[in-house]
């Protein structure tokens, strides 16, 4: 079976996220002709490609009648399936509903309000000012992507988690494991991406059972402790709740946000009058932070299931359908954003990005994801006397969690 429309492609092929001039001009094209796209592939359950951001945001918002459920992530049917039959079919906040949502969320939320991560902004200082000084160390001449945006993002999650710095690079494989699985880079001696997502599963869980039993022997004051020794409902969490949550706390606190520090600075360096801007006004860091998120998208999607018949831009959803929300192509939305292909750090609307979701299901991590760059960043740009492209930036190949990979760059220092 071939797509009926072949531009429904873009959302399916982990490819395709890697050539993004060509990704957007064909979501531009939906946006205007298509908006509410039904996509067939064999072997796909079919779905409904949401592309406007304000349907996205209607969607986003309404979670009674737009369900997350245990799906909420763009597979193959035969894979999904499979999961499930091998017993570790994932169960993270972003795979839950209504009550059993709520008060998971409820367990770690006061890790993650505001005033909570404006307390831990001496300890982001401290590893940011770590992270220039390495950039220093190594010449300005480096892969920023991997020399200094992955471990830097890293680093700062796993210091609030509680992991020692001697296991982040294990986290860090494991997380690549896991939503690089369909790009060739991360694959190492595994030729199957399912194949590498069961293994990584399974390493996650002996590495989080050993952590979660340490944390209940010897409690301390880190949020693996917390998840360890959480309850919900009154009762402590089942071994598959407790692996699940440890997972994507380790993988969603990082990998996002070092995709979007990348790639915003990918995009920065082509503009390097914007550069200029910041370095004369640090003032400027807040917008141009939000303007990179709405650039970036790292999550490129979730896929919500209606509980009852839906329109959307004029297209009549029946219940039981589902429907993925591609957050790059709403971030990008004509309607929405002035010249949304241009990249702006005074986009004076930058903050109504929808690249962190809304609803219930709002990121839990966004204040850190947002503060981790406004941090990094004027550091950087302080100790730098120039900083430019020195090669060609590439793209990681996937579907759900992306952005620039490689990020070739040349630094001269004050």
């Amino acid at each position: 079976m071939s797509y009926p429309d072949p531009r429904g492609e873009i959302f399916i092929d982990p490819t395709a996220y890697a050539d993004q001039e060509r990704w957007h001009g064909v979501a531009a094209e939906l946006r205007a002709q298509a908006p509410v796209l039904r996509v067939e592939q064999e072997g796909y359950t079919p779905f409904w490609a949401v592309t406007r951001y304000e349907d996205v945001f209607f969607v986003s918002r309404n979670n009674e009648q737009f369900l997350n459920t245990r799906n909420s992530v763009l597979g193959p049917d035969a894979q999904l399936e499979l999961l499930n039959t091998l017993g570790i079919e994932p169960k993270t906040l972003i795979h839950m509903d209504g009550v059993e949502h709520h008060d998971h969320r409820g367990l770690a939320n006061a890790w993650f309000r505001p005033r909570s991560v404006a307390q831990r902004q001496a300890g982001i200082d401290a590893i940011a000012e770590d992270f220039v000084a390495k950039f220093r160390d190594l010449g300005g001449n480096c892969d920023f992507a991997q020399e200094i945006a992955v471990p830097y993002t890293l680093r700062v999650i796993m210091s609030i988690f509680g992991v020692p710095e001697e296991d982040e690079p294990t986290m860090l494989r494991l997380t690549q494991g896991l939503f690089g699985a369909a790009d060739p880079e991360y694959l190492g001696d595994l030729s199957d991406p399912f194949a590498m997502i069961v293994d990584t599963i399974g390493q996650f869980d002996d590495y989080f059972q050993a952590l979660a039993d340490e944390r209940r022997a010897h409690p301390t004051d880190d949020l693996a402790t917390v998840i360890a020794n959480g309850q919900v409902g009154g009762c402590p969490m089942d071994h598959h709740a407790t692996l699940w949550y440890f997972t994507i706390v380790a993988t969603a606190g990082h990998d996002t946000t070092s995709f979007a520090l990348s790639g915003g600075l990918e995009a920065l360096l082509r503009h390097p009058d914007q550069v200029m801007a910041l370095q004369a006004d640090p003032g400027l860091i807040v917008n141009a932070v939000d303007e990179m998120i709405r650039w970036t998208s790292p999550v490129r999607h979730f896929l919500r299931y209606l509980t009852e018949p839906a329109t959307l831009s004029g297209v009549e959803i029946p219940a039981g359908d589902r429907m993925l929300l591609s957050y790059p192509s709403a971030n990008r939305d004509e309607t929405i954003f002035d010249g949304p292909m241009e990249f702006s750090v005074s986009r004076p609307n930058a903050n109504r990005l929808i690249a962190f979701g809304g609803g219930e299901h709002f990121c839990l991590g966004s204040t850190f994801a947002r503060r981790e760059l406004r941090t990094l960043l004027p550091k950087l740009f302080a100790a730098v006397e120039t900083i430019e492209l020195d090669g060609e930036p590439q793209w990681a190949q996937a579907n759900f969690v992306g952005g620039v990979k490689h990020l070739p760059v040349a630094a001269t220092f004050r």
